[in-house]
């Protein structure tokens, strides 16, 4: 997979994205070569942080107040910092709510070697007692401005370093799991992070898409193994780029039971673009829409029905090539 073809060019075109870095870790890292690879009309200001935490974080609100960033990004010990610079459209990944503790408990004492390069050249530093107190000092001032609608907070569920989801959630709503571990990579970086990158900005854009219904069941998800079908994960990612894209589950009403498993299932399987836009119900026709992806059809929906499997969408290559044909018309 060659990282650059999927570059989204207009996505935070001419504007500017504040990365926080993690702890041991520096505005080089490759995290910030993804952004800036494939955001490239955006601007990414990524600084070295200061070890010590009091400095880090006025720093931080320093270059806040002098760059007022459209977006911040903060990983680990930079999502535990972005989550306290109010007034901003954040995203959190597996931030380190409680860092000293998180220092203690994986022997972060002594000296530390830094993970990525810095500018001032400095290649290690030492982690005191007194050090990881101030971690908690500065750790302790969180959620003490909470603004649940400018906050994402994403957690892995491999993450073995933090697991600070219940306690996040409860205080931004807008936090969700992703298949992943506590540092992105570029499977995660492309498929988790992108595509809330893409809710944002669509939002400070005002920006109105037309909306598309993919049935579940025979269309994105094979029955007989309960596996997606084809390259339905994929493509379901690439049409929430042009679409307002929402998983439709057709259920039994006698067995609702089965109406949690399916959201689980949408969820698990498609990612980050089917959280929160899966709709359980059997009366798919009142659903009011531009595009419904169907095996069985639907008499009476007031939009387009497509049918799945037959000409000319019988794969998911398909449907695809007919999307983009489209260009989100």
């Amino acid at each position: 997979m060659e990282l650059y073809e999927f570059a989204r060019p207009a996505l935070f075109a001419g504007k500017k994205i504040l990365y926080v870095h993690g702890f041991a870790s520096s505005g080089s890292s490759g995290t910030v070569g993804r952004m800036r690879l494939l955001l490239p009309q955006a601007t990414v200001i990524a600084p070295d942080l200061p070890v010590d935490p009091h400095e880090a974080i006025q720093l931080l609100k320093d270059l806040c107040v002098r760059e007022n960033p459209d977006l911040i990004v903060g990983t680990s010990m930079g999502g535990m910092y972005t989550e306290q610079l109010a007034g901003f459209d954040r995203i959190c990944v597996n931030p380190a709510m409680h860092l000293a503790d998180t220092i203690l408990k994986n022997n972060g004492l002594g000296k530390q070697e830094f993970h990525a390069a810095r500018q001032d050249g400095q290649t290690s530093f030492m982690v005191t007692k007194a050090l990881v107190e101030e971690y908690r000092a500065v750790s302790d001032a969180r959620f003490s401005e909470v603004e649940p609608d400018r906050v994402f907070g994403l957690f892995g569920t491999k993450d073995t370093m933090v697991n600070c989801f219940d306690e996040f959630a409860a205080h931004y709503p807008q936090s969700l799991h992703f298949d992943g571990e506590h540092q992105l990579n570029d499977h995660t970086f492309l498929w988790t992070l992108l595509p809330v990158m893409q809710w944002i900005d669509d939002r400070q854009e005002g920006r109105s898409k037309r909306t598309l219904f993919v049935e579940l069941d025979d269309v994105l998800r094979d029955t007989r193994n309960d596996l997606p079908v084809g390259e339905a994960f994929k493509v379901f990612h690439k049409l929430s780029e042009w679409y307002d894209t929402y998983v439709v589950c057709r259920e039994d009403p006698n067995k609702p039971e089965l109406w949690g498993d399916n959201v689980r299932w949408a969820e698990t399987h498609l990612g980050v673009p089917a959280w929160n836009r899966v709709i359980v119900g059997n009366h798919v026709d009142l659903l009011m829409g531009d595009y419904l992806l169907s095996r069985t059809g639907c008499d009476g929906f007031m939009g387009t029905v497509l049918t799945f499997g037959e000409d000319p969408l019988r794969t998911w290559s398909d449907v695809l090539t007919f999307f983009g044909r489209l260009g989100g018309q």
